[in-house]
């Protein structure tokens, strides 16, 4: 589950930077990012510690 999240949290995160330098999408390009650092952030908050 947690590699889902970050191969999600890559495209998501790629999406964003082509919009930004191209501008197309406009707004719906920052929530992907957010949605990219939501689902970052889950995955390393969800991560069984080892000890």
């Amino acid at each position: 589950m947690n590699s889902l999240l970050y191969i999600i949290a890559v495209i998501l995160v790629i999406g964003w930077a082509i919009g930004f330098f191209f501008t197309a999408v406009g707004g719906l390009i920052h929530v992907l990012l957010v949605i990219a650092v939501i689902a970052f952030l889950l995955g390393i908050i969800r991560r069984p510690t080892a000890i």
